[in-house]
C-alpha cells in the first residue's frame, strides 16, 4: 500500500469521524480502509485507533501520526504544485473555509481566482468559525474568510487580510405595490426591529452573538418567532412567511433582484464587523495560495464582484 495513500485514510477517518464515511470519501469499501489501517499498524507497530463496533477515536499514538500525516501530505501537496507550475500559471487545489454569511463573497473570490488561473481548483466550504481555525491548523485549509476579530482567541496567531466592514440590516416585505427589485428603505434602529416578528440564525453562530450585542446595547432582549442555522432561510422565511430577518450586507447584495423585498440599515448602534482572510503564517506559502493572496491583496476585485456588503445608511 502507497504511504501517502494509507495518510490520506488517516486523514479522511479523522475529518469524518465514522469508518463508513470515511471510506467513501476515498472511493474505497469499508474493508478496504480497515486493511490499510491494519497495515499501518504494522507498519508503525502501534495501534492507531481506539477498537469498537463504531470508531472511538485515535489512540494517543494514533494522534501523532494524524499530525504527522498532515505535515507530510501537505508538504507533498506543495511539491506537487512547485513541480506542476511554472511562473505564472499555478497548479493545484485551494481549499477555502467560509463562514456562512460570507459565502456569497467566497464564492464569488474563488471563482474569480480560478478565471485568473485555469489551474487553480478550489474548494470551499461553509464552515463556523471555531472549525475554519481549526482547519487552518492542522493544514485542512489553506484559507479562510471571516470574523478578524476572532484571529486572537487561537493559540497559534494567523495572518489576516481584512477585505470589508460588514454591516447589517433588517429585511421585510416592502408596503405598498410590490418592485421588481430590492427597495432600499430608510434607517431603522434596533430597538425598532425588535419590535418585529424575527427570523434570526441560532444562538450557537457567531453572527447571532453580534446580533444579540447589538440589542444588548440598544437596552431590549429578543425571543425570536424562528430561528435556523441557514443564512439563505433568514431571506427565504421573509419572502414565504410573516417574519422580518436581520442580514449581513455579503447577503443583501445576492437578493438584489428579489422584487415584493425592502432592506433598511440598522443604527442606534451601528455594527461594524471586519470581513477578511486568515492564513497560517508562513514564509513558503504554495504557489495556489501565493496567486490567492495576490488576489486578495487588489481590493479592486471586490468592486469588480459586485459584494454588495455596504448599502448607503441614510
Amino acid at each position: 500500500m502507497n504511504l501517502f495513500t494509507s495518510l490520506r485514510y488517516v486523514v479522511a477517518l479523522h475529518e469524518h469521524k465514522h469508518f463508513g464515511r470515511a471510506a467513501s470519501a476515498c472511493c474505497i469499501s469499508q474493508p478496504a480502509l480497515s486493511n490499510a489501517l491494519r497495515a499501518l499498524e504494522e507498519e508503525f507497530g502501534t495501534a492507531i485507533v481506539k477498537r469498537g463496533r463504531a470508531f472511538e477515536g485515535f489512540t494517543p499514538e494514533g494522534e501523532q501520526i494524524f499530525l504527522a500525516a498532515q505535515r507530510i501530505l501537505h508538504e507533498h501537496q506543495l511539491l506537487k504544485q512547485e513541480l506542476k507550475s511554472v511562473a505564472g500559471h499555478p497548479q493545484g487545489a485551494l481549499k477555502i473555509g467560509a463562514i456562512p454569511s460570507v459565502m456569497p463573497i467566497a464564492a464569488r473570490f474563488a471563482a474569480m481566482l480560478q478565471a485568473r488561473y485555469p489551474g487553480i481548483a478550489p474548494t470551499v466550504r461553509s464552515m463556523s468559525s471555531p472549525d475554519i481555525e481549526i482547519g487552518l491548523e492542522n493544514l485542512s485549509l489553506d484559507m479562510g474568510l471571516g470574523y478578524l476579530q476572532r484571529s486572537g482567541r487561537r493559540r497559534i496567531p494567523f495572518k489576516t487580510l481584512e477585505q470589508y466592514t460588514e454591516h447589517y440590516f433588517l429585511l421585510r416585505r416592502a408596503s405598498g405595490a410590490a418592485r421588481p427589485t430590492l427597495q432600499i428603505g430608510s434607517a431603522l434602529t434596533w430597538k425598532e426591529a425588535a419590535q418585529l416578528p424575527l427570523c434570526l440564525l441560532t444562538p450557537e453562530m457567531h453572527n447571532r452573538t453580534i446580533v444579540n450585542a447589538a440589542f444588548a446595547e440598544a437596552g431590549v432582549q429578543v425571543i425570536p418567532a424562528m430561528e435556523t442555522d441557514s443564512v439563505l432561510a433568514l431571506a427565504l422565511s421573509v419572502m414565504d412567511g410573516n417574519v422580518c430577518s436581520i442580514l449581513p450586507g455579503a447577503l443583501v447584495g445576492v437578493i438584489r433582484s428579489f422584487g415584493g423585498l425592502e432592506v433598511s440599515p440598522l443604527v442606534g448602534p451601528v455594527v461594524e464587523t471586519s470581513i477578511g482572510f486568515m492564513v497560517m503564517d508562513s514564509d513558503r506559502p504554495s504557489r495556489t495560495l501565493a496567486a490567492a493572496l495576490e488576489l486578495a491583496h487588489d481590493r479592486n476585485w471586490l468592486d469588480h464582484a459586485s459584494a454588495c456588503s455596504d448599502v448607503p445608511i441614510t
